[in-house]
């Protein structure tokens, strides 16, 4: 490994998904010469047995802080993809001396008091509310169902989906459910969105109407575009590490 040229990658999923969803994603980088630390939050993952209805999204900051602290990690490049964007927000915030840049994966940073159940609106939030309490045990959110969100992603295949199905957990509702609180640290951070689902100038038609976007649109950002389905590392791996290799400086 060629030391001179080595960045610290610390990958972190979304909802219901652990480390091993980054599999190939962290073994395209570690061949490029990086460091790579692929996290598995509490109750997630092989972490599935700390799962408990108090786990939420501080306890998913102090799981990101706490590798930084304890692998004395700096110059770090932080990878949130979906609500993993939140933890890593906030893990930023709370270290930003150890963080080199941000990297939002189809996804973007909420602003104080807005929590993840909220960014789909109202009736989005009642409905997995009811979830929670019918099969969830009052206090997680189940998996979606897999195939049937693939069958929109050509990319992706059975053997893919299967992953996807084994490497997933319900999701503590309180990690949805918990409010953003930000000392604003984080913004004097250059990051990088890279942009799935939606197009840039999407962002910048959205950004009046929606808190996220707004964030999106303001300050040290930089851009890229990776059309494909919400989980690039998934359908599109070689083209995401690709990406966060040639934006890690």
């Amino acid at each position: 490994m060629n030391t001179a040229t080595t960045t610290n990658y610390v990958l972190v999923p979304g909802f219901w998904l652990g480390a091993s969803i980054w599999r190939a994603v962290a073994d395209s980088l570690s061949e490029r010469g990086h460091a790579v630390h692929a996290v598995d939050l509490s109750g997630m993952g092989e972490r599935a047995h700390l799962a408990s209805a108090e786990t939420d999204l501080t306890t998913h900051i102090d799981d990101v802080v706490h590798l930084l602290e304890h692998q004395d990690l700096h110059d770090v490049v932080l990878v949130g993809h979906s609500y993993g964007a939140l933890v890593t927000t906030g893990a930023a915030d709370r270290a930003p001396e150890r963080v080199a840049r941000l990297i939002y994966i189809d996804s973007g940073p909420l602003p104080d008091g807005m929590a993840q159940a909220d960014f789909g609106g109202p009736d989005a939030r009642a409905a997995n509310q009811d979830l929670v309490m019918t099969h969830g045990e009052g206090w997680k959110l189940p998996p979606p169902p897999w195939a049937a969100l693939a069958a929109e992603a050509p990319e992706v295949d059975d053997d893919a989906v299967a992953a996807l199905v084994e490497g997933s957990q319900p999701q503590p509702w309180r990690t949805a459910t918990q409010p953003v609180v930000l000392s604003g640290a984080w913004e004097h951070l250059p990051r990088t969105v890279v942009l799935c689902t939606f197009s840039l100038e999407q962002v910048r038609q959205m950004a009046p109407h929606a808190p996220m976007f707004a964030h999106m649109v303001e300050g040290d950002w930089t851009y890229v575009e990776l059309p494909t389905w919400h989980w690039p590392m998934v359908s599109r791996p070689a083209e995401l590490a690709e990406v966060l290799d040639s934006v890690s400086c």
